[in-house]
């Protein structure tokens, strides 16, 4: 087997399909959660704690004073625990949705009604007339 065509028949898997479809609607749900973490929660939660940004929450290391953390960054290195607090909420969320839809999809499965044993295959002519062949010497 050519090493192209063993590409394309690991390439054609169900499984590969089935993974790269999950990764690209990963990403997409991903900016969603992006979105609502930075758009809707992160403003609740700095309007509930009295205007905080977490965005601007910084340590600078390199002993640079700036009002915003990309001024900060370009004087020097920062420790910037304010967008980390963001995406780890982004994260919980994120990991909470998964959890839910997972939880769902077990869920349905357990519902769903067992299928019905398959009745077994006829057995194919010439083996029925190879044992009658058999029987038939056995006499």
């Amino acid at each position: 087997m050519s090493f192209f065509s063993e590409f394309k028949e690991f390439a054609v898997k169900g499984n590969v399909i089935d993974l790269a479809v999950g990764v690209i609607i990963g990403g997409a749900f991903g900016k969603i959660v992006d979105s609502l973490v930075g758009d809707v929660i992160m403003p609740v939660v700095s309007k509930i704690f009295g205007g905080l940004d977490f965005s601007n929450y910084f340590i600078p290391l390199a002993g640079q004073t700036a009002a915003t953390l990309a001024e900060a960054k370009k004087a020097g290195a920062v420790l910037a625990y304010g967008s980390f607090i963001t995406v780890a909420l982004n994260f919980i969320i994120l990991a909470f949705v998964i959890f839910l839809m997972v939880k769902q999809i077990n869920r349905i499965k357990r519902e769903a009604p067992a299928a019905a044993p398959a009745e077994p295959a006829p057995t194919p002519e010439d083996i029925v007339l190879l044992r009658e062949i058999r029987d038939s010497l056995k006499r």
